[in-house]
């Protein structure tokens, strides 16, 4: 099974280019972020097309989260618990059915600038609620991947020029913690213990030529419990994606697991 997660930058603005990937790259389940478009105005319609069960939180003109999937979706979850006021649509979690089933999040993270105002502090709350969540997810014991845009640099290693991002909340020490504390319950980074290769990046700026420079960083992530980590057998970052016409800034990332 091939799960793939990107932070698409506007659904619709970018249809084409995201139709042409997913038609040659043919995941099983693809989730997307950043689609900025409510319900009814995601185009399932053309996925549905290509072969794919579609699931929707939306929200208008800003975040939404989306998941495609070749096998029907179950157990449908919109919204991260733990803060009922909280409107923003960045969380969508379903089981993927199949002979093994696998449950599967795709995830906006916030992304927290600037630092000195609320924003921050909702980003860190919102780290919060996803770690007690993944708690009683991996309570489970059963295959489980959290994948999507995690708006958080891990190490220094992961960004082209880390001391540009020292003022920014995607690299601040409690995002970086925050980060950590949700691999420390028995989550694998699937880049990380696959590939891990330095100077691999899933996002560019599109502002002084950083896609040009490969002045990049690494924020798109996908974390897996022990279960579907033990069969896990490739990660793949679509770097090439973020050079085709009308890109997102972000590219695509493949978790294949042995299922």
């Amino acid at each position: 099974m091939r799960i793939a997660t990107w932070n698409v930058n506007s659904v619709n603005a970018r249809l084409e280019t995201v139709l042409k990937w997913i038609e040659e790259a043919s995941p099983d389940v693809a989730c997307f972020q950043e689609i900025k478009c409510v319900d009814e105005k995601f185009p399932a319609e053309a996925f549905e097309r290509l072969g794919y069960n579609v699931a929707v939180h939306g929200q208008k003109s800003y975040n939404g989260v989306a998941m495609l999937s070749k096998t029907p979706l179950e157990d449908v979850r919109r919204g991260l618990p733990g803060e009922d006021e909280d409107d923003h649509a960045r969380y969508i979690e379903a089981v993927v059915s199949g002979p093994q089933p696998v449950r599967v999040a795709s995830i906006y993270l916030p992304n927290g600038n600037p630092i000195t105002t609320d924003k921050f502090a909702y980003k860190l709350r919102w780290m919060e609620r996803l770690n007690a969540h993944a708690r009683d997810l991996l309570a489970l014991e059963e295959p489980l991947a959290l994948v999507g845009d995690y708006n958080v640099i891990p190490e220094t290693r992961d960004a082209d020029r880390p001391d540009a991002w020292l003022g920014d909340a995607l690299f601040q020490p409690q995002s970086r913690g925050a980060f950590r504390a949700l691999k420390w319950l028995g989550l694998t980074d699937a880049f990380m213990e696959i590939d891990g290769a330095p100077e691999t990046y899933t996002f560019w700026d599109y502002q002084a030529g950083a896609w040009q420079r490969n002045n990049g960083i690494r924020i798109d992530h996908a974390l897996l419990s022990p279960q579907a980590a033990d069969k896990l057998i490739g990660c793949v970052v679509h770097r090439d994606v973020r050079g085709w016409e009308k890109p997102s800034d972000h590219v695509p990332v493949v978790v294949e697991l042995d299922l």
